[in-house]
């Protein structure tokens, strides 16, 4: 298996594993908001915290920290994601890269169009049913075991990195504070220092990480969403390495052999002995990939510990259906934009440039199984949770959005896994 899919096999692990993960944290949070402890779950998200550093002081509520603050370190392995698939991965070339990015084109496009349609008056929440739920989804394909084609959960991937690249750019140009210019200057002075530590090919990431603590406050400062700081800081790490695997090879064997010649009779090791693994420990840590070793540290803390707990802090939704009938338009936006705008967009685009030959369809996808994903794509779950606590301001209006997108997610993949339930082991091109 080689490294590249190596790693996507270990993305999709972690990402399905994810997915039971913030299943059972949102379930827990909606059972605890209305619940007795409603009034402490609240409270402890309410807490305020302030962090001052000299003159400067940022002060929020653990929520904001954890959507601010915990949050930008998951954009962080997200735009890590992205730089690695347009450089080596399913986006690395033209011929790879078109039908996903047009699939993903359509699937962010015509549910945010839905939207705007029945919300003509108030169109910021257009970005709410354009979001994916990467965790979710694979989480569910997973479930399904050998009836899913390995090829359908490639797409998805690549579908889901464009995606995320969308989300990623309504945040940082729609969804921003009020804007205070005159720190640019300081997060364009520190962003340029990471990027010459980049062209100095710099591989140790003790400095990229502290640089970019300094521009997630500066960015934050700003006013712009300060989880754009790990999209930037992602961007300038660098991927490659200042040992190539053949010097490595040649490094370790001749330190090797220097430790074999070495041996005595001693218990302990000798001074050569020392010498020797220091060398290929050295050398260990100058052959990986800074991104590569970056993006796999981060995958476990965030599928694990980062995306279960926003989901806890951010999915205690009180079951008030009046709100829903107050908010009901738009609410029933965001739910016919992921349940009928993600499918028609996904397949509607792909099919279209496909028969004006503007892409190739891959030949292991049925058109069948591109629908599925369509619906799949539907889950809009955690992302479009985050993008809603931007678009609005009002709580009973966030709540009634989050019990549609709730809604919404389950009728999407439960129509999703219908349709690769009912997809035959030998596929028609025909739908």
């Amino acid at each position: 298996m080689t490294d590249r899919l190596r790693t996507i096999h270990r993305f999709i692990k972690d990402e399905s594993f994810s997915g039971v993960l913030l299943f059972i944290a949102t379930l827990a949070a909606v059972m605890i908001a209305n619940s007795a402890l409603s009034s402490v779950y609240f409270d402890l998200w309410n807490t305020p915290l302030g962090v001052t550093l000299g003159n400067h002081t940022i002060s929020m509520d653990l929520t904001h920290w954890i959507d601010d603050g915990l949050m930008a370190l998951f954009f962080l392995m997200v735009g890590l994601e992205i730089k690695r698939e347009l450089l080596i991965g399913e986006l690395s070339s033209v011929s790879k890269a078109s039908f996903p990015i047009i699939a993903a084109i359509g699937g962010m496009a015509i549910p945010a169009l839905v939207y705007i349609g029945l919300n003509p008056t108030n169109p910021l929440g257009f970005g709410i049913p354009m979001a994916t739920d990467i965790a979710f989804a694979l989480g569910i394909l997973m479930l399904l075991g050998k009836r899913v084609n390995p090829a359908l959960k490639l797409f998805l991937v690549a579908l889901a990195v464009v995606d995320d690249l969308g989300a990623v750019l309504i945040v940082a140009t729609v969804y921003t504070s009020e804007i205070h210019t005159e720190y640019f200057l300081h997060a364009g002075i520190v962003y340029a220092f990471i990027w010459i530590l980049n062209y100095k090919k710099v591989t140790s990431l003790i400095p990229y990480l502290l640089a970019g603590i300094a521009l997630w406050i500066f960015v934050h400062s700003i006013g712009i969403h300060a989880t754009i700081a790990g999209v930037l800081l992602a961007f300038a790490i660098p991927i490659s390495s200042k040992v190539d695997e053949k010097k490595f090879i040649d490094y370790t064997q001749t330190s090797l052999q220097e430790f074999e010649n070495n041996i005595d009779n001693k218990a302990t090791l000798n001074h050569s002995q020392i010498e020797a693994l220091d060398r290929i420990a050295h050398n260990y840590d100058k052959v990986q990939n800074p991104l590569l070793k970056l993006e796999h540290q981060l995958h476990g803390f965030s599928a694990f510990f980062i995306m279960p707990l926003f989901a806890f802090s951010n999915a205690g939704v009180v079951l008030n259906f009046g709100a829903v009938s107050e908010h009901l338009m738009i609410v029933l936006g965001v739910v016919l934009g992921l349940i009928i705008g993600k499918p028609i967009g996904i397949f509607g685009f792909t099919y279209l440039a496909t028969k004006l030959n503007i892409v190739k369809k891959p030949d292991n996808l049925s058109w069948a199984e591109i629908i599925a994903v369509g619906f799949l794509g539907g889950i809009g779950f955690t992302m479009s949770i985050f993008i809603t606590q931007l678009a609005f301001l009002d709580a009973a209006m966030i709540d009634a959005v989050k019990l549609g997108i709730f809604v919404a997610s389950f009728i999407a993949g439960t129509i999703g896994v219908l349709f690769i339930l009912k997809i035959p082991k030998e596929k028609s091109e025909n739908i």
